[in-house]
Formats: C-alpha cells, structure tokens, sequence
C-alpha cells in the first residue's frame, strides 16, 4: 500500500530523469495539436509522479479538447450520489494513489465531472497536495460556473491557505452572478483588504528584497558559467523559475530561463520563455527568431520521436498512419511560418533558405528554386544552399544543373567534413543515375579513402573492382 506521506508535490526541475522524455514529448504533442496522443504520456507521468501539478494541469487541457467539453455543459455527477467522488475518497482511504489514478481515467471521459473532481480534492488534501487540491475545485467551477457552492468551497480553501489574493477573486466572480450573495460581498471586502495589507507588508520587508537581489544576483553569476552538467542546468532552473514566480515581467530573468531550457534541450518550455522575453522587450526581433528556432526544434523532436516509435512497432498500423499525418501537417506548418517571415524579411538569405527548404519538402520544386538562388548570397550558408539547389534540380529531373551546383559547392570546400562527403555522395549519385559510372566512381572513392564507413561508399567502390 502506497503511504501518503511518500508523496508529494514537485515542480519540474524535480521530475525524475526517467519521466523527462515523456514530458517533452507530451507538450510537444499538445503543440503540434495532438492531445490524444499527449493524454498517454501524461498518464504515465502521473502514475509514477502523482504530484507533478504541471502534467495535471496540461492532461485536463488535453483531454477537454479530445472530449470537447466547455463550461456551463459539463454533466452534474454530484458529489457523493452517483458522480464517483465517493468512492474515490473511500478507496484513497486504502490507496491514496490509486484513488488519484482512478479519479484520472473518470474525468479523461468527462474532465468538467463536478463529482468526480470534488473526489479529488478530497482525496488530494488528504494526501497533503494542496496545489492539486485547488486545481480539482478550480475545475469543477470551470465547468459549473453556476454552481455557487463549488465556488465558495474554492474561496474557502484559499482563505485557511492564506491565499488572499485567489480568494478575493473567487468571491469576486460569485458577486458577478448573484450580487445578492452576502457572504461572497464579505468575503471579497475581507479577502481584497487582507492581500493588500499581505503585499505591503512584503514590499516594506526590506530583508525580503535584498534575498530576492541576492538570488538574482547568485542566478546570473550560475547563467555566465559554461559547460554545466545537467544537473547544473536542473539546479538552475529551479532557482529562475522561484524569481520568476516572484515575478514574471522580470526580462532579465526569462531570458535566462529560456536559455537554461534551451540547453536542457526541453524545446517547448523554451520557446514559451522566448515568446514571453520577445513582448516583454516591446519586440526585440532577435527573441522572436530565437522563439521559433525553438519551436522548430520542439517539432523536429516530436517528430523523431514518434517516428522512432513507429520504427520500433512496424506492424502498428495506426501508428504508421499518425505519423504519415504528423510529416505532412509539419510540412505545411513550416511552410506557412516560413513564407511569413520572409514577408517580413524578404532581403534575409537564411530565410530564403528555410523557405526554399520547406518548398522543397512539400515537392514545390520550381517555387524553391528563386528562393535558394537568393540565399546563395550569404556566404555563411552558401555551401548548403548549393546543396540543397543541387538536389531541387534533381528532383525535377535537371540532372546537368543539379550537377553544376554539387560541383560548385564541392570546388569551395577543401577539408573532407561531414558537408563535403554528403555533398560528393550526391553528386556522384547523380552521375550514376545519369549512366556516368566513371566520374560516380571518383566521388565515391574520394569519400572511400577518408571514411570507409559512409552510407554504401564501401560496396559501390570495392563492387566496381569485382563487378
């Protein structure tokens, strides 16, 4: 039996590693619009992590979009007479876990369950996880906006917490509906004055202050470190994330937080941090172009993750299909994002590049074309986009343009990189597709002398001396 005390609430930086990988691909998979697939990851998560609040939070976005549940319709299932909440707080008695993993497959079918998220919070508060407990009701009065005494179990609860502030808005919304209500016109008039007084004696608390410049200051002097561990990079977090729930409009601080994410390689809570940084900074474009790196980095991610499952399941037929589905609707998106920016950017040569990039992967040959023709002019990327031209007038059956292009990016690499035994094995790919097996065969052999193991250059050379 699962003790109580064993479990608790945790924040991100908190999650063990072996649920990290679950947790990207869940947000990913919600931002790519896939919440069905999101909702799995999620329940695992919780099964072993019931107090990480954040996949508590981000399951019930997900599953109110599978179910398209929306507030004031969500069905009654009071508490206790037939909704479920009962006997989810009996077996908490027995299973404090379980009980939590019950109450989740109950509301994946119906998230807005007034009874069986009552359940919840009851079973949440017995167990001490007070974050998930207020969620529980927050979510009930979500999908029961008229149901006043949900509401005031809500503000009550923030009140013996000493969560003024949350309770004086929860009163508020009461009065919105019933002005006649008393107890919430009180509650509001007490709860409002108690958060001033709680907030000015904050910002009187000199000692206060001088802890949160000394954590900044200590976050800072972590943030201009180089080559941190992982677990460096956790700790940081961890400590970005308390100032910035201090306060979220601090620049300073979410630029940080969106760069320490960005290393943990956990893309999409990066982006998200990049998004905020980009409008707090009254639109630095370098913030903006960082936010959709990353979340291009989060989709390329979700996508090798979902097709590495697929190649670990190949007989999975609706899992083929998903991903099938998931490639072309990235491909579309990309595109899209790709032909904005260059609207707002059309002298830009890397966005040249990605949009003929993208036109590309959607089989637009000939509207690629121009395109990487323009963003030849960067110097920095040049030798690429030479690669890629290569591979559009190849694609298109062009094979003597196709062929200059390699050979010009070719001819202005002189170490044999990783980019230059790509760009000699297509070139010779194309030559040996147009029946010129001798100039193939010297591409090959270029790439044979230096790495032996690259793709089939080893049977291709060694054939044609037994062939």
């Amino acid at each position: 039996m699962t003790e109580v005390n064993e479990i608790r609430e945790i924040t991100e930086a908190e999650l063990p590693e072996s649920l990290r990988e679950h947790w990207k691909n869940a947000k990913a998979s919600v931002e790519r619009n896939n919440p069905g697939y999101a909702i799995k990851f999620l329940q695992a998560i919780l099964k072993e992590c019931p107090g990480f609040i954040n996949a508590r939070k981000l399951l019930r976005n997900a599953e109110i979009t599978v179910t398209g549940a929306a507030p004031g319709t969500a069905k009654k299932g009071l508490f206790g007479s037939g909704g479920g909440g009962g006997g989810i707080v009996r077996q908490a008695k027995k299973d404090p876990a379980g009980a939590l993993l019950t109450a989740e497959k109950e509301l994946e079918k119906d998230p807005f369950n007034l009874g069986v998220n009552e359940g919840l919070f009851e079973v949440a508060r017995l167990m001490g996880l007070m974050d998930t407990a207020a969620f529980a009701l927050e979510t009930a009065r979500t999908g029961h906006p008229e149901n006043s005494k949900v509401a005031h179990r809500l503000a009550k609860f923030y009140v013996d917490r000493d969560m003024h502030f949350e309770a004086s808005n929860v009163y508020r919304d009461i009065v919105k509906r019933d002005p006649s209500d008393g107890e919430a016109v009180k509650g509001e008039k007490d709860s409002s004055a108690k958060a001033s007084m709680k907030q000015n004696r904050m910002s009187e608390n000199s000692s206060f202050k001088d802890l949160v410049k000394s954590d900044e200051a200590a976050a800072l002097e972590k943030a201009s470190r180089t080559a941190l561990t992982k677990e460096q990079l956790e700790e940081r977090a961890g400590e970005l994330s308390a100032q910035y729930q201090a306060d979220p409009n601090n620049l300073v601080v979410v630029k940080q937080l969106a760069n320490t994410y960005e290393q943990l390689e956990d893309f999409s809570t990066s982006q998200q941090f990049y998004d905020w940084a980009y409008q707090l900074s009254n639109g630095d474009v370098a913030l903006k172009s960082k936010a959709s790196q990353m979340k291009d980095r989060a989709a390329e991610e979700y996508i090798r993750g979902v097709e590495a499952a697929a190649a670990a399941d190949p007989e999975n037929a609706e899992l083929q299909a998903q991903l099938k589905e998931i490639q072309k609707d990235r491909i579309a998106e990309r595109l899209v994002e790709c032909k904005d920016r260059v609207e707002k950017n059309p002298t830009d040569p890397k966005m040249r590049y990605d949009l003929g990039q993208a036109l590309y992967d959607n089989g637009d040959y000939s509207d690629a074309i121009p395109h990487l023709q323009q963003a030849t002019r960067n110097p920095h990327i040049r030798t690429k986009v030479l690669l890629l031209l290569g591979r559009t007038f190849d694609a298109k059956g062009m094979s003597d343009l196709a062929i200059k292009q390699l050979k010009d990016a070719n001819d202005e690499l002189t170490q044999m990189d990783n980019t230059k035994k790509e760009i000699l094995y297509e070139l010779g790919d194309i030559y040996a597709k147009a029946d010129k097996q001798e100039e193939a065969l010297t591409c090959f052999k270029q790439i044979y002398e230096i790495d032996y193991g690259y793709r089939d250059v080893a049977a291709r050379v060694e054939g044609s001396y037994t062939g």
